[in-house]
């Protein structure tokens, strides 16, 4: 027979999935379609982005990952151009 403990603790999901933190690139990601501007710096996600990304290192390192996938393309020294993809699909019409 389990113990109170065991059959409490069945249900919940294991210790690990509890402290995952979101990927600082997918938090950028997520920011950046409500981004109305086209082009962003790292001083704009430093001041207007998300918190967990507002250091300099996370800024930048965050946007080259996201120059890398082709959602933004480098266009000076810590100035991207954002890439809006066009990710609602369309109904064929006959």
């Amino acid at each position: 027979m389990a113990n109170l403990f065991d059959r409490l603790d069945k249900g919940r999901p294991p210790a690990e999935e509890k402290t995952k933190q979101p990927d600082h690139a997918q938090l950028l990601l997520d920011f950046l379609q409500r981004w109305s501007k086209p082009t962003i710096s790292s001083r704009d996600i430093r001041i207007y982005g998300p918190t967990a990304i507002r250091d300099r290192e996370s800024a930048i390192r965050s946007a080259q990952i996201l120059a890398a996938q082709g959602w933004l393309v480098p266009l000076e020294a810590r100035v991207w151009q954002v890439v809006r993809k066009n990710l609602t699909p369309s109904v064929a019409r006959s």
